[in-house]
C-alpha cells in the first residue's frame, strides 16, 4: 500500500472530523438563540391569569369597595345594653368566651351579642306570652295564673340562648369528630412525603373542606397561628381548646412532643388515626344499639293502632252485615 495515499486519507479524515466538530459547536452555541423562549411566555401567562383571578375574587368578595376585615364590630344596641347593665363582668372567667369559640364564634362581637340576647330574650318572651295569653287565648283564669304563665315563659327564655349555644357546640364537635380520622390519614400521607407540619396542615385543610367545613376552618386557623405565634405549642393547645375533643387533644399532645423532643410523628399519627376510627365506629354502634328502645314508643303509638284497625275492621264489617 502506498504510504502517501494512507497519509492523505488520514489528513482527510482529520479535516472532516474537525469540520463536523466545529459545526456542532456552532450549532450548540447558537441553538438557544433559535429556540423559542417558552418559559417566559408561560410565566407571563401565569402572571396574567393570577391577576385576573385575584381581580375576580376581589370583586366577588368586596362588591361595595370596602376594605375587607375578619373582625366584626358589635351592634351599638347590644354594646349599649352590655355596658349599661355591666354584663361584661360575667365573662371575666373566660368560660363563656371559650364556649363561643368552641361553637365557632370568635372575637369580642359574639360575646357582646350573646350577653345582650340573653338579657333581652326573657323580656321579649314575657311580652309575647302576655300578648298570647291575654289577647289570643283570652283565658278565663285569675290574673295571677296568667302572669304566672308569662313569668314561666320568661324563665324559659333565659335558658334558650345557652341551650342554642350548647346545641351549636355539639353539632360542630360531631362534624369534626366524623372527619378527624380521615384528616389524620391525609396528615400522615403528607408527613411521610416529607412535608413540614405547617404545609401538611394547610394541605389537609384544603382537602378536608369538602367533608367538614368546621374542621377545615380549625386547621386553617391553626396554620395561621403557627405562622405568627412565637410559641408554637400555644397554637396546638388552642386547637385542642377550640374543639374540646379528646381525640384532637391526643393528637395535639403528639405534635407538641414531636416539636419539643424531635420524635418521629408518622407512627404516632398512624396509631391515633386508627384509634379515632375505632372511636367513631363505637359511637355508631352505640347509636345503632339505642335505636330499638327509641322506636318502641312510636311503634306502639302509630304502628299498632293501624295494625289492629286492619285486622279488626273486616270482622266488624262482617258482623254488621250479618
Amino acid at each position: 500500500m502506498n504510504p502517501a495515499g494512507i497519509l492523505a486519507n488520514s489528513d482527510l479524515l482529520i479535516a472532516l472530523s474537525a469540520s463536523i466538530s466545529v459545526c456542532g459547536a456552532i450549532l450548540v452555541i447558537a441553538w438557544p438563540y433559535f429556540a423559542r423562549d417558552e418559559l417566559n411566555t408561560r410565566m407571563a401567562q401565569v402572571a396574567s391569569e393570577r391577576e385576573r383571578i385575584r381581580a375576580r375574587e376581589r370583586a366577588r368578595l368586596n362588591p361595595t369597595k370596602k376594605a375587607p376585615s375578619l373582625r366584626k364590630e358589635p351592634k351599638k344596641l347590644f354594646k349599649a345594653i352590655v355596658d349599661r347593665f355591666d354584663l361584661a363582668s360575667q365573662v371575666e372567667g373566660g368560660d363563656l368566651a371559650q364556649k363561643l369559640r368552641m361553637a365557632g364564634y370568635r372575637g369580642e362581637s359574639p360575646v357582646i351579642t350573646f350577653l345582650a340576647i340573653r338579657a333581652i330574650a326573657p323580656l321579649v318572651i314575657f311580652l309575647l306570652a302576655l300578648f298570647y295569653v291575654f289577647a289570643v287565648l283570652r283565658l278565663q283564669h285569675p290574673m295571677f295564673v296568667k302572669l304566672g304563665i308569662s313569668v314561666v315563659g320568661a324563665w324559659i327564655g333565659y335558658f334558650v340562648p345557652p341551650l342554642y349555644l350548647q346545641n351549636k357546640i355539639k353539632k360542630r364537635q360531631e362534624s369534626i369528630q366524623r372527619s378527624w380520622p380521615d384528616a389524620l390519614d391525609l396528615l400522615l400521607i403528607c408527613v411521610e412525603c416529607g412535608m413540614g407540619i405547617e404545609s401538611a396542615l394547610r394541605k389537609v385543610s384544603e382537602e378536608i373542606g369538602v367533608q367538614s367545613i368546621e374542621l377545615a376552618e380549625e386547621l386553617s386557623l391553626t396554620t395561621a397561628e403557627l405562622s405568627y405565634l412565637q410559641d408554637r405549642r400555644k397554637a396546638y393547645d388552642n386547637l385542642g381548646e377550640r374543639t374540646g375533643l379528646d381525640g384532637v387533644k391526643s393528637v395535639v399532645t403528639s405534635l407538641i412532643q414531636s416539636e419539643k423532643y424531635g420524635t418521629p410523628l408518622a407512627h404516632s399519627l398512624r396509631v391515633l388515626a386508627q384509634e379515632n376510627r375505632d372511636m367513631r365506629m363505637s359511637e355508631a354502634e352505640k347509636k345503632a344499639a339505642a335505636l330499638p328502645p327509641k322506636l318502641t314508643v312510636p311503634m306502639i303509638l302509630f304502628f299498632l293502632p293501624v295494625l289492629f284497625a286492619v285486622i279488626i275492621t273486616p270482622a266488624i264489617i262482617r258482623i254488621m252485615i250479618m
